[in-house]
């Protein structure tokens, strides 16, 4: 496939996206529809699909100030904003990237705007440095946030928010949980200096691999030596600390990163909810690699009489719905379609859930409430809520994961329960 071709599929992306559609999603429906797709071809679009939100607020930015007036055409916007990305973030051949785009946007219309867009690309070039200065006078095209976004941040952590932004506009590291069962951090690490793949040792179970490269690369992945999961992502089942022969519940269980590694953690039944059938499907194929079994439901947890038998929990790790705006480093459409009341919106959610699967565990037990968020309605405020909704609930522990080089952002609060008083 041609670079003309990944571009007009990456326009695509971007259209899904002011549409209000999911990246990930479209992507994936992308490359089904169009199975000719190399690796390389499908690295390149996956690059500048997610390229072009995460740095959307310059890219923007830069071409407003290129412009007379605003352009009236979206075809012909996208195809110039992803031709800007190209030139601005990657080694592409600036040649190859103008003279494909300028050939595709030849093809809109009746051909009107070719000068126009070539006369637009080749000015970026001569102007690159100085616009890319511009946009550090710009608070969205400096920090790639909407400006309710950025304020919301400064408000919430006035001592942390510089940093989150700059995370934000970093793309996320490839970390792997290794499996406690076959190997340490140390005993894996050799296996991937002797293939040459440079890698980073987290703690005595976790490692950052330097330059990411496909999971089927990577050594025993498909006997279950290691998984793919985010640092932060790996202390939920830490704080949960299962034990041999518990009942454990993992509600909300999809892609089943999290249940794969209570059952590393100890031999116990484990109880996997999710409410969709097809994210499901993942739970079992990721518990198969693993060589582990669960009992997997699809439901909503908060409907318990759908599939709960009565039996109580002896933990429960609540990874509630939430805006996941803490994985925006990860998921930077996520920037642009999340809306200032989201929070709100998705806490009333987790409200109703949490209270639910409370009455589902045992007196003694405990409940780890855990979001990939960092707004405060989803999570210190919602703790608190909760709390006081319940007195039989004793807060043990509360985190909140700052999104940095190492992980993305991530909340928990641990609830032990006690005896009705």
């Amino acid at each position: 496939m041609s670079l003309s071709q990944v571009q007009t599929l990456a326009t695509q992306t971007l259209f899904a996206v002011e549409n209000g559609k999911n990246l990930s999603d479209e992507l994936a429906h992308i490359i089904v529809q169009n199975p000719e797709l190399s690796p390389q071809d499908k690295g390149m679009l996956q690059d500048i699909a997610y390229g072009c939100q995460r740095f959307s607020g310059s890219l923007k930015y830069m071409l407003g100030k290129l412009l007379n007036k605003p352009i009236d055409n979206k075809v012909l916007e996208h195809y110039l904003l992803v031709a800007l990305y190209q030139l601005n973030y990657t080694r592409n051949a600036p040649h190859a990237v103008v003279n494909e785009a300028v050939s595709n946007i030849a093809k809109i219309g009746r051909g009107q705007y070719r000068s126009f867009a070539n006369a637009i690309l080749r000015r970026f070039l001569r102007e690159q440095d100085g616009l890319n200065k511009a946009c550090q006078f710009n608070d969205v095209a400096k920090y790639n946030l909407p400006i309710w976004l950025i304020q919301l941040l400064k408000n919430q952590y006035p001592k942390h928010w510089h940093n989150m932004v700059t995370a934000f506009q970093s793309r996320p590291p490839l970390t792997l949980r290794v499996n406690r069962r076959h190997a340490n951090s140390e005993q894996y690490f050799k296996l991937l200096q002797e293939l040459n793949i440079q890698a980073k040792v987290l703690d005595e179970y976790a490692i950052r691999i330097t330059e990411p490269i496909p999971v089927n690369q990577l050594p025993k992945f498909t006997e279950g030596v290691v998984s793919v999961q985010d640092f932060g992502a790996q202390q939920a089942a830490y704080l949960l600390n299962p034990q041999a022969g518990e009942r454990v519940l993992d509600a909300c269980a999809a892609p089943g990163g999290k249940t794969g590694h209570i059952l590393e953690l100890a031999d116990c039944d484990v109880v996997a909810l999710d409410i969709d059938n097809k994210r499901l499907a993942r739970v079992q194929e990721n518990l198969s690699r693993l060589n582990f079994q669960a009992t997997l439901h699809c439901a909503p947890a908060e409907n318990v009489h759908e599939w709960w038998d009565g039996q109580p929990f002896d933990a429960i790790l609540a990874d509630v719905p939430c805006t996941a705006s803490g994985t925006m480093k990860r998921n930077p459409d996520i920037k642009w379609l999340r809306r200032p009341t989201d929070a709100l919106k998705t806490a009333k959610q987790q409200e109703a859930m949490l209270d639910e699967l409370w009455g589902t565990l045992k007196v003694g037990g405990r409940m780890l409430l855990a979001t990939c968020s960092i707004f405060a309605e989803e999570n210190s405020l919602q703790c608190q809520k909760f709390n006081k909704r319940h007195n039989d609930a004793i807060l043990q522990e509360e985190k909140m994961l700052l999104p940095n080089e190492k992980q993305d952002g991530f909340y928990y609060a641990l609830f032990v329960k006690q005896a009705a008083k």
